[in-house]
């Protein structure tokens, strides 16, 4: 009897669960290699799953919309119509879920793990080994509205075509849901409080009395701050005056500048003169990494909250940088990053100074050695050098910091030299 077990994949490293958002494939449908038969959430992405094997669904054991763990069998594929009736079988007389994680699936098996999440090829292309790379909703949408995938070059993750690529060619754009990213606002300097952007607000309407259960991204988000409360942790407050931020984004953002980019490319670049700011905790010493990943904060309407990575942004430029944050709130919107693209981070900045938030302290993520929270920029009276008083805009910094590696001294020698690059020489930024 050929029947194979569809394993629940690990999509990340930190994934201990999935949920099943949808199954693509029906009980009796046919399967063929390399076909997307389920999609599944991770931690904080949906994932199109791949069938390893030709066959034909026979049962599905995890229905749509419910959790399993990391190896535990979601479904079975039967090679054979004939052999539907014996998987079926199988499977009612399974009492426990079955555990066996992917790496120990052996080929001589006749159960193995018969999935794999969808990659494509770096060069963008959303063709795999003569096949298109779309997502399920994408495919279904093409149908219905008579579009060829061949002619669509696709908007998603390493060229993969979604449901507004197919939407676009047919005409019929639909926005996305909207995503408020707890960075700086990309419309309005954040030296102007008279109009914070509005916070999020929730999808679904609150039921009084009722419990709702956590998304799969709040239980990711859980983990992660219980796990920091093992972390001693320290903050420090600085002051920063803005005036020559406020100008030059005013400058750049007809360019397509962004404020988000303007303070990450400042935070990294700062971070060149303090490594230890950019370095993690581990029980062998302290991780230098080689690259400075910033992390940015985006709270997700549908709950959670999620923090896109600006990969080496010391290196890029400006324009660049920009042009790489929207895309990755673009992705993070559809649920479409990749796990490299939101746990990379190597620091972290979260800014509610966009909601008009004077200070906050944030918690530290699991893996970092630093976050840097941004309050709002407002007018300030202060004294001049010349012994006059005068208005600055002024913003509230406040860091956090793992305390087993940094100290103080660090803390402050790293948020006097932001305050400096930001206050006297913001034109190094554009370079």
């Amino acid at each position: 009897m050929s029947i194979h077990e569809v394993f629940m994949p690990a999509l990340s490293s930190t994934m201990t669960e999935g949920k099943i958002v949808s199954w693509v494939k029906s009980p009796g449908d046919k399967v063929e290699k390399g076909e997307t038969v389920v999609v599944v959430e991770s931690d904080k992405a949906d994932m199109d799953v791949e069938s390893f094997y030709e066959g034909y669904l026979a049962h599905i054991i995890v229905p749509a919309g419910d959790s399993a763990p990391v190896g535990n069998a979601i479904a079975f594929i039967a090679e054979t119509e004939a052999e539907i009736a014996d998987a079926v079988a199988k499977a009612s007389s399974i009492s426990t879920p079955v555990v066996a994680p992917l790496a120990a699936a052996s080929k001589g098996s006749s159960t193995t793990a018969v999935v794999e999440p969808v990659t494509t090829s770096q060069n963008g292309s959303n063709h795999r080994e003569g096949r298109i790379v779309a997502s399920p909703r994408a495919k279904k949408l093409a149908k219905e509205l008579k579009v060829n995938l061949n002619a669509i070059a696709g908007s998603g993750p390493f060229g993969r075509i979604v449901a507004e690529d197919v939407e676009t060619a047919a005409g019929k754009v639909s926005a996305p849901p909207a995503v408020t990213p707890i960075t700086a606002p990309t419309t309005t300097p954040i030296s102007t409080p008279a109009a914070p952007k509005p916070l999020p607000t929730p999808v679904a309407a609150v039921v009084p009395g009722q419990t709702t259960p956590f998304t799969t991204l709040q239980n990711a988000v859980i983990r992660g701050m219980v796990a920091s409360l093992a972390v001693p942790e320290f903050r420090v407050s600085y002051t920063i005056t803005t005036d020559a931020l406020d100008k030059l984004y005013k400058q750049l953002k007809s360019k397509g500048v962004t404020m988000t980019a303007l303070l990450a490319k400042a935070v990294a670049v700062t971070l060149q003169k303090h490594p230890l700011l950019n370095a993690s905790y581990s029980d062998q010493g302290i991780v230098y990494h080689s690259g400075i990943n910033i992390a940015v904060a985006v709270a997700m309407d549908d709950g959670g909250l999620i923090t896109p990575v600006l990969q080496n942004a010391d290196q890029v430029d400006i324009y660049s940088l920009s042009r790489n944050w929207k895309s990755l709130v673009e992705r993070a919107r559809a649920k479409q990053l990749q796990p490299e693209e939101y746990t990379t981070g190597t620091f972290t900045v979260s800014n509610l100074g966009m909601f008009g938030v004077d200070t906050f302290d944030a918690i530290l993520p699991p893996g970092q050695g630093s976050i840097l929270a941004i309050g709002a920029s407002r007018p300030q009276v202060v004294a001049t050098t010349d012994g006059m008083f005068g208005v600055k805009q002024q913003m509230q910094v406040n860091i956090t910091c793992d305390h087993r590696i940094i100290y103080g001294a660090h803390a402050a020698a790293f948020l006097q030299d932001l305050a400096k690059l930001i206050e006297t020489n913001t034109q190094s930024l554009t370079m």
